[in-house]
């Protein structure tokens, strides 16, 4: 098949407009945000009976705490740094007096390593609810903390 003169303008034409399209795609020399490691840790204050140590998941009003619960860390104007999914918790003993016995009141602890670019200020969201205030903390390596309740 022969193309007509109008026919290859309009092939060149098309060529040249892919080239300046796709050499304008990549735009200026844009370099990735940096990003720090930490941890996300969540404390929920459900007072359940529980071994110390074991698998948990929030119990009562914060049931959607749990293994596998999609969870969002929020810049200060809500927008999503990283998204991922809840590991499994882990009992933690409620207070520090030794009971004697080895259920104990526990609370449910939540820790997930995330990367996040800095900012002024975290949140967290967890199944769609109302997000929480993370507050740095350094005690055991960088870490992004929240209560609930608070």
């Amino acid at each position: 098949m022969r193309l007509t003169t109008s026919a290859r303008s309009g092939v060149g034409a098309l060529a040249v407009l892919l080239l300046a399209g796709a050499a304008g795609c990549g735009g200026p020399d844009a370099e990735p945000e940096a990003v720090t490691p930490t941890t996300v840790r969540v404390l929920v204050r459900d007072i359940n009976i529980r071994a110390e140590g074991v698998d948990c998941a929030g119990t009562g009003p914060y049931l959607y705490f749990h293994h596998r619960a999609p969870f969002r860390v929020l810049d200060p104007d809500g927008a999503a740094l990283v998204t991922g999914k809840l590991p499994a918790g882990t009992a933690v003993a409620a207070f520090a007096e030794d009971l004697g016995v080895e259920r104990v009141p526990t609370y449910c602890e939540f820790a997930v390593p995330v990367q996040v670019p800095q900012r002024a200020g975290y949140r967290l969201e967890v199944a769609g609810r109302p997000a929480l205030d993370l507050t740095p903390d350094t005690s055991e390596g960088p870490a992004l903390v929240a209560v609930v309740p608070a």
